[in-house]
């Protein structure tokens, strides 16, 4: 198996992953609970929570045998943040670009 360490942006980049990535934005659940009704094992569930964990979205805890999984509110926030800074530039750039255009029209 060949690993890898990715950021938040790469780790949710896999349709198994994001659909994991929900569960878990539902509640806490440990790995069986996800692998539940995924098209992939209870093994592949726990790799892709590892690829989760390591891009800092996802933290875990022991709860006797188990390991209960949820979303880390401090990965999602600096998911967030890139996202805002993304969608602010988006904006701005619009804006200049019709601000343009009308002195253009003018």
């Amino acid at each position: 198996m060949v690993t890898y360490e990715a950021d938040a942006w790469t780790a949710l980049g896999d349709p198994t992953r994001r659909a994991i990535f929900a569960r878990l934005a539902e509640r806490p659940r440990p790995v069986g609970e996800l692998a539940h009704g995924l098209p992939v094992s209870r093994p592949a569930v726990s790799q892709h929570l590892r690829v989760l964990k390591e891009a800092g979205l996802v933290t875990d805890r022991s709860a006797g045998n188990r390991r209960i999984y949820r979303v880390d509110p401090d990965g999602l926030a600096a998911l967030r943040t890139q996202l805002d800074r993304f969608w602010n530039e988006a904006l701005a750039n619009y804006k200049q670009l019709v601000e343009q255009s009308t002195e253009e029209d003018e």
